[in-house]
């Protein structure tokens, strides 16, 4: 089955599934009440919309051609462990640590399924050259799969924002699996995709159901570990540059987070109003054109992430340097690194 199909397979089960979710929610009284400032809702909005993401992914992997894939097993496993902590903790508000652990199971499941980091390309080699990390691969998989898990929730605060952003970085994704000859990489994400898809009429403003933890995190979890099978440019050898340009809004917006928290004596978990979406929202633009601006930056970043995998590898690297340089330099510029209340 080619994958423009699998996408809309995906898309009509999350399509059809989200309603019975919403009712579900409201059934269990897993619903986000706006408390405090940095709430954009004024009234009871349910949660657990990413669960019908997840019931669709499920579906829609059993329209692939052939079996599972033991690797695809691990990514499923681990999905359903972060569900079910998602699940949990938008119901009772779990504490980080709590969080943590489910993401550290989730992750273990695909390691021990094959999924992790060997090799990561040379940025002053040639060709194809590239290094091994030996013992830091377990660490530096573990690093990655749990910074993009956060990165995508912490990212979650619009309506339709983090489920925008999470389909851009799965098409992105999607698009550099097909060029990496990963066929079967290229499947889940289409079906990831239309699971997203398919579920945005709801979210996308103004939203009649929030992802909460439970879709934010699945979609960073999906996401991260996806990647790391996708972008892979030759000898199981991560483009490491190329999967940070495709997720890179999610992920300066949350190491802009933590510097800012740091430099002002803050927790680093202590959330705040000083996120990319906050400021813009505070610069007097609606929360439509927030989520479009952002939408818009994501889809930039992804397309300079398909351009990374075709340069040569110090060409990359090279890019991703001035990519860096130019968002520091306008995020001083603006001051996201003073603390905003």
């Amino acid at each position: 089955m080619d994958n423009l199909k699998l996408i809309l397979i995906s898309a009509f089960i999350s399509l059809m599934i989200t309603p019975l979710v919403k009712k579900f929610a409201f059934k269990i009284n897993a619903l986000d009440i706006p408390k405090d400032s940095r709430k954009i809702h004024k009234k009871p909005i349910p949660l657990l919309g990413g669960l019908a993401i997840y019931i669709a992914f499920l579906a829609g992997t059993f329209f692939q051609e052939g079996p599972l894939r033991f690797w695809e097993k691990g990514i499923l496993l681990g999905a359903t462990v972060i569900i079910i902590g998602g699940i949990i903790d938008d119901i009772k508000d779990l504490r980080p640590w709590q969080k943590l652990i489910f993401q550290l199971v989730a992750s273990f499941c695909v390691i021990s399924h094959g999924v992790y980091i060997k090799n990561i390309t040379n940025p002053f080699g040639t060709g194809d050259s590239f290094f091994s990390i030996g013992i830091f691969s377990i660490p530096f998989t573990l690093l990655w799969i749990i910074g993009v898990t956060n990165a995508l929730n912490l990212i979650d605060g619009l309506d339709g924002l983090a489920a925008g952003v999470g389909f851009i970085s799965s098409i992105t994704i999607f698009v550099i699996a097909i060029m990496a000859d990963q066929g079967y990489v290229a499947s889940l994400t289409a079906i990831l995709a239309g699971s997203i898809l398919g579920f945005l009429p709801y979210n996308f403003n103004p939203a009649s159901i929030f992802m909460g933890d439970t879709g934010s995190q699945l979609l960073g979890f999906l996401l991260s570990v996806i990647s790391i099978q996708g972008a892979i440019k030759s000898a199981a050898t991560f483009a490491i540059v190329v999967p940070i340009l495709a997720l890179g809004l999610p992920i300066y917006d949350t190491l802009f987070a933590m510097i800012r928290r740091k430099i002002n004596g803050k927790p680093i978990m202590q959330a705040d109003r000083g996120h990319l979406h906050h400021r813009l929202l505070d610069l007097g633009l609606s929360q439509k054109q927030v989520v479009l601006i952002m939408y818009f930056i994501s889809a930039c970043l992804g397309a300079i992430a398909i351009l990374a995998m075709e340069i040569s590898t110090p060409r990359s690297y090279f890019l991703l340097t001035m990519i860096v340089i130019v968002i520091v330099i306008v995020a001083w510029r603006y001051k996201f690194f003073k603390s905003e209340k």
